[in-house]
């Protein structure tokens, strides 16, 4: 069993990271860094509570750190894991720049430590049920991708993830999520083409994308939103055999919010008025959304740290989205499209 410490108690900490490690019987949650000690030690009162996340880091409790930070303090504080020989999880994005992010992965393979990104959206249901139909040819030749990741947020709010800085907005927020699909699914873009603006009063920040990757015989786009109150528009897949629409988003995040159990059946499962439909000259028909499952990601990461088993999320694919990110701010700014780095 592997000791796990938390480093951060904010969202992302509280409604995945630690409900998943709970969830599984290959971890134990034995570590947390916060200020808001009077808070766990009620919640988790087996827990051990550090300050700071160097204190925590130094205490040698722990095999595993997962680093739930602000954007800004991923780079320092993964750095100093990995220099004190501790395997880690970071949650998306990996660092703020890509040159950051190559740093990392270059200590961690010279320590042979594991590093990973929490990318746990290729666990999502609805893109474990499009990777399917494309991997199955139901779709037929891919010519056109679009994901969407659409909020109604129409009001800034006192975040840090709202504030002006290094890796703030919602383009390296939910739009390293959409990046790492997309590459996922078909690898490296050739150029791209990028509108990141604030588009909301008094915003200081990226709060509005719509970015085009451009692919040989294929337009990807990925776009994202604060001003969607209507159904989020999820995927449109266009094929030379048909297409697949989808609308709402994966199940998990809330229902672990509400305290469901990756181990309970009702986990990851869509209501059946959610499914995506495939329309073709002949069929108009709902396809069943497979069953979402982030708890997927924390088993993999305890068989590469025990067994060496492949890594879950390669930090060289966080690197690669990084880039994309990098080139669509500069895209944005520039008014132009950008190839690729090779």
């Amino acid at each position: 069993m592997l000791k796990v410490g938390v480093i951060g108690y904010g969202y992302s900490a509280k409604t995945f990271h630690i409900p998943l490690i709970n969830a599984s019987e290959l971890f134990q949650l034995a570590a947390i860094s916060s200020s808001q000690k009077d808070t766990i030690a009620v919640e988790y009162p087996d827990v051990a509570v550090f300050k700071t996340a160097q204190d925590l880091i130094a205490s040698t409790t722990v095999d595993l750190v997962v680093i739930t930070a602000p954007n800004a303090a991923h780079y320092p504080i993964a750095k100093q894991c990995l220099e004190n020989r501790l395997h880690i999880v970071v949650e998306k994005p990996m660092v703020t720049t890509s040159v950051q992010a190559e740093e990392l992965v270059s200590i961690a393979s010279e320590r042979g430590l594991v590093l990973s990104v929490f990318h746990n959206r290729r666990w999502d249901g609805d893109f474990l049920t499009v990777k399917t139909l494309i991997n199955n040819d139901l779709i037929g030749d891919i010519r056109f991708f679009e994901s969407h990741f659409d909020r109604f947020r129409p009001v800034v709010r006192q975040r840090w993830r709202e504030q002006p800085g290094p890796g703030s907005g919602i383009w390296f927020d939910l739009g390293s999520h959409l990046v790492d699909q997309a590459v996922n699914l078909f690898g490296l873009p050739e150029a791209v083409t990028a509108r990141c603006l604030p588009l909301r009063e008094g915003s200081e920040t990226t709060d509005y994308f719509h970015v085009l990757l451009h692919y040989k015989n294929l337009e990807v786009v990925l776009h994202g939103s604060c001003f969607s109150a209507a159904p989020n528009n999820r995927f449109r897949v266009e094929g030379t055999a048909g297409s697949y629409l989808k609308y709402g988003l994966d199940p998990q995040e809330q229902q672990l919010k509400k305290g469901i159990r990756p181990d309970d059946p009702s986990y990851g499962v869509e209501n059946t008025q959610d499914y995506g439909r495939f329309y073709s000259d002949l069929s108009n028909e709902p396809v069943e959304t497979e069953k979402g499952c982030y708890q997927q990601y924390y088993s993999e990461i305890s068989a590469a740290i025990e067994s060496g088993a492949e890594n879950p999320v390669n930090p060289e694919d966080a690197v690669e989205v990084l880039k994309i990110l990098e080139l669509a701010e500069k895209s944005s700014a520039r008014g132009t499209t950008l190839l690729l780095p090779k």
